[in-house]
């Protein structure tokens, strides 16, 4: 054979399975994803119209049908996965891998345990799956920004929290010594300490007021200082994602996944999975001749 020839290997059935299955770069792929997304909206509105109170018996009994022919169909997906792929149990423990079987298991456990079939909106994440088919998966990195942005500003986060932590218990106890003789909302420290946390949130529940002067100017001063707080660790997040965003530049990737670690993300020149090693695609594989 000449060298630098590629020889041509055939597929297996398990090699095409697979390219129908993980890939949506073939019009089979393609059709296969979109026939599943149209199922995994089908089923989440399903378990959601059974959930509504005052349904009549025939539309229970259709609805748990509908529910059961989803859930025998996201199984036999499920298996054909782990069958179509070199190594089962990378994708079973997968993040995708993962969602698919928790997509399936809470209308099995529905038969020991009462109510666990309303988990099945879990088949909801299975949807970011149209990131592959519509070719978004370059969106993703915008994602991973988020992601980087958020674990190197948590150092920065850990402090501010800290800090707000303290003055939330200065602030309850003040408030408990103020308004805790007249008013008996604030019985106790941890009281007033509940009492800050909802005020310096701005969520303002209202269920605990301050009645003295004393207690409704600590209050309005901890309102305002509850803007700052909003501002703060916006401000520390942002700054991370512009200096995360600056340093990345989009890639154009394929939705082809490795047989061997169920990953994806490679580039269109790509032979080998950048992830562990192994060949992408068959007909590229080398042969000892």
């Amino acid at each position: 054979m000449p060298t630098g020839s590629k020889p041509h290997i055939k597929k297996t059935w398990k090699d095409e399975l697979h390219e129908v299955i993980f890939e949506a770069d073939t019009v089979k792929g393609k059709s296969f994803d979109i026939i599943l997304l149209i199922a995994i909206v089908a089923s989440v509105i399903a378990v959601c119209w059974e959930s509504l109170p005052n349904l009549n018996p025939g539309t229970k009994k259709v609805l748990y049908i509908v529910e059961w022919m989803f859930t025998i169909f996201f199984t036999i997906e499920y298996i054909m996965r782990l069958v179509s792929v070199q190594r089962p149990s990378k994708y079973a423990l997968s993040f995708y891998g993962i969602i698919d079987l928790l997509s399936i298991i809470p209308t099995y456990l529905s038969i020991l345990v009462v109510g666990t079939n309303s988990l099945l909106v879990f088949r909801a994440l299975r949807l970011m799956r149209l990131f592959r088919i519509f070719k978004m998966v370059p969106f993703l990195d915008q994602g991973n920004i988020i992601v980087s942005s958020i674990r190197s500003s948590i150092p920065k986060l850990t402090v501010f929290v800290s800090f707000i932590m303290i003055i939330v218990c200065i602030s309850g106890a003040v408030m408990y010594l103020v308004e805790g003789q007249v008013n008996g909302e604030f019985d106790s420290i941890p009281r007033g300490i509940y009492w800050a946390i909802v005020t310096i949130t701005t969520v303002g529940f209202g269920d605990i007021v301050p009645t003295t002067a004393l207690g409704q100017f600590l209050s309005a001063v901890l309102m305002i200082v509850g803007y700052a707080v909003i501002a703060v660790p916006t401000g520390i997040v942002s700054a991370e994602i512009v200096k995360g965003g600056s340093d990345d530049e989009p890639h154009a990737y394929t939705t082809q996944s490795c047989r061997y670690c169920s990953l994806e993300g490679h580039a269109p020149d790509a032979i080998h999975c950048k992830f562990c090693g192994e060949i992408l695609n068959v007909e590229d594989e080398p042969t000892n001749e």
